[in-house]
């Protein structure tokens, strides 16, 4: 894919394009890398995120900005992609 994310400088780049993530964008993305492929529920990434239970509210708005930033159609993502009623999945990236 034309995604990668070096998990341990924190870059984030399309297409040789770097992408400025916000801290929160940011640990998403990491947490949705680290099991890509996997369906991640809305509580489990709250939990990882914001440690507490937070609105999930909260995480389809960071999810929407993520989409806006990384995906080229943000409302037909190819990397991000939404598990109705359970929660995210990362499409495995090459």
């Amino acid at each position: 894919g034309d995604l990668t994310v070096d998990l341990v400088k924190r870059i984030v780049t399309i297409e040789d394009r770097e992408i400025k993530l916000s801290p929160k964008e940011y640990d998403i993305l990491r947490i949705l890398v680290q099991h890509a492929g996997k369906v991640l529920t809305h509580q489990f990434l709250l939990k990882q995120v914001w440690g507490d239970s937070t609105d999930v509210q909260y995480l389809r708005v960071y999810v929407r900005q993520l989409r806006q930033k990384i995906e080229r159609t943000p409302d037909q993502p190819r990397y991000i992609t939404t598990e109705t009623g359970v929660g995210y999945r990362l499409r495995e990236v090459d």
